[in-house]
């Protein structure tokens, strides 16, 4: 395809600014930015569409057009929208470095642009597939009532008999088939995924499960004005989705390859879409969390509570309980400069939505905002009836470690070696008066979390009650220091006498010092029992009968 097929498409109201004698150019794709350096996702040839939202001073352009040249981009159209009109510096900048320049009058979209410049990038390509990418283009365009991404995934499997998925960087099913593919397959895919994008190659990533090979296509969210300038794979490989196939794509022909990767810019329309969707979300949880940390009247966040719930939980009437979850993602010495606030958001969203809830938008019900390294989620509960509140109940809610039973595998992958997510969750309040209280007792319970050994972890408020909230704190030379002195002797005894003394402590202190039930426990006579505690006390110099010395080994093997 040629740069003045687009002059001559009036549907697509592109006026030329600028590079006439360079238009008979070749088009190889398109992508859709608003990132100051999006090199990372250039590949040559590609018309760039931009909305000129990472232009705050003139001397912008050029470094812009700079980069665009570089990776030999073959034009560039700029939308009107959100300046009225095309810069003049953009212009010039354009002419000097022979960057042809298109504007994209505000009246026309950018999908429209991108739909018409796949179709006929494809049609070139691979003529007898044409028509697949067109009603590809339609079905897309049709928005949710044309199916979206199930439908365009059902014309690869009656055309091209391809089976395939879209997925979440978590393994959540977001099209396809859902029996299909069993869960702990998307988990293994999502976890493949996310490794080999970490490690900066370019998809397709090839996979095997169970015998089975697949191909893993990046769904890239394509840049919009509110996000972050940044060429930092972590800022987006926890966020991106992807088009899992039943296939191997290095057996394809190149036009097949260049098919599916057009699908997949079909794919991250609906991608933006539903990001857009969770705008009010954000800004409702953002409104409330200010309102929470400035100590505001009680009266006031409850009347922003009073305007979120609808939004949130419709059907439950305007006072339900409510949680929070705060979660960080900590990166390693190299991460300086990843803004982990909203890779942290994007993150949490995923996990805390709920797959059971009916249709593609009712299961993304949760506010959540972000502030510095943190992201703090607004979770919104069904009020308790009277007559259950009456009898004790409380509301149901979130639980820290089912959380993460099924993203724990694929999130470690994408975290790799550097990277580490932390999640703490408070109890349910009622009232906004409680909301103050159950931040920081979220925050608390995610240095918990952050207190233990993984990549991925969580803890809740119950945790809060005991000595588990001291543990954390206890710096860690004293705790190995504190540990060793209690507990290496005993190891290494059982190490060489196979004696079994440290599973003989542990069953003695939860049977409270009972010999009868610890004996009944471990299946051994008491005289065998008393036998074992008294090496125990030898072998540390303590007093098993004395309440402080039980303490001390309580503590060391909850510590160890």
């Amino acid at each position: 395809m040629r740069l003045r097929a687009l002059l001559e498409n009036d549907a697509l109201g592109l006026r030329l600014l600028g590079g006439e004698s360079e238009l008979d150019r070749g088009l190889r794709g398109v992508m859709t930015t608003d990132l100051r350096d999006p090199s990372r996702y250039l590949s040559g040839g590609e018309l760039v569409l931009t909305g000129l939202a990472w232009r705050r001073s003139p001397e912008d352009s050029e470094s812009f057009v700079r980069i665009l040249v570089a990776a030999q981009v073959s034009a560039l159209a700029a939308g009107e929208a959100e300046l009225g009109a095309v810069p003049e510096d953009l212009v010039a900048a354009c002419a000097r470095h022979r960057l042809p320049l298109f504007a994209v009058n505000e009246s026309v979209a950018f999908a429209t642009i991108t739909e018409y410049v796949v179709r006929q990038v494809s049609g070139e390509r691979a003529g007898d597939l044409a028509a697949v990418v067109d009603r590809h283009r339609r079905l897309m365009t049709s928005g949710p009532a044309g199916g979206g991404p199930d439908a365009v995934l059902d014309l690869l499997g009656s055309d091209l008999d391809l089976r395939a998925w879209v997925l979440s960087p978590t393994g959540r099913l977001i099209a396809g088939a859902s029996g299909s593919l069993p869960s702990a397959t998307r988990t293994a895919l999502a976890g493949e995924h996310l490794a080999a994008t970490r490690t900066g190659r370019r998809g397709p990533h090839r996979a095997v499960v169970d015998g089975t090979v697949y191909s893993l296509f990046p769904v890239q969210n394509t840049g919009r004005a509110a996000e972050p300038v940044s060429r930092d794979v972590r800022e987006s490989v926890l966020s991106d989705w992807l088009l899992a196939v039943e296939a191997d794509a290095g057996e394809w022909p190149a036009e097949r390859l260049d098919l599916l990767q057009g699908v997949t810019q079909l794919i991250a329309v609906e991608r933006d879409r539903r990001e857009a969707a969770r705008t009010v979300r954000r800004r409702l949880a953002q409104e409330v969390l200010e309102l929470v940390q400035t100590a505001a009247a009680p009266a006031e966040i409850a009347a922003r509570l009073r305007v979120a719930a609808p939004v949130l939980l419709p059907g439950f009437g305007a006072a339900p309980h409510w949680q929070v979850v705060v979660a960080r993602v900590d990166w390693g010495p190299d991460g300086t400069g990843v803004e982990a606030g909203p890779v942290a958001q994007s993150l949490l969203e995923e996990i805390l939505v709920d797959p059971s809830a009916a249709g593609p938008d009712s299961s993304d019900r949760i506010a959540v905002a972000h502030a510095a390294d943190e992201a703090i989620a607004l979770v919104p509960l069904p009020a308790v009836p009277p007559a259950d509140a009456a009898a004790g109940s409380t509301a149901g809610g979130l639980h820290a470690d089912a959380l993460l039973d099924a993203v724990r595998e694929p999130l470690s992958a994408g975290l790799a070696d550097d990277g580490r997510l932390t999640i703490g969750v408070s109890a349910a309040v009622g009232s906004a008066e409680g909301l103050r209280g159950a931040l920081e007792e979220a925050r608390h319970s995610r240095r918990v979390a952050a207190a233990r050994p993984g990549r991925v972890c969580a803890a809740g408020h119950h945790e809060l009650a005991s000595h588990v909230l001291l543990l954390p704190f206890v710096p860690d030379d004293v705790r190995r220091a504190f540990t060793a002195r209690l507990l290496d002797p005993l190891r290494e005894y059982d190490r060489r006498h196979r004696a079994e003394l440290i599973p003989t402590l542990e069953a003695f202190l939860e049977a409270d010092g009972s010999w009868t039930r610890c004996a009944q426990r471990l299946h051994l006579h008491v005289n065998t029992l008393r036998y074992r505690v008294g090496r125990i006390e030898q072998l540390t110099g303590r007093d098993l009968s004395r309440l402080e010395d039980k303490l001390d080994f309580f503590l060391a093997l909850r510590m160890s």
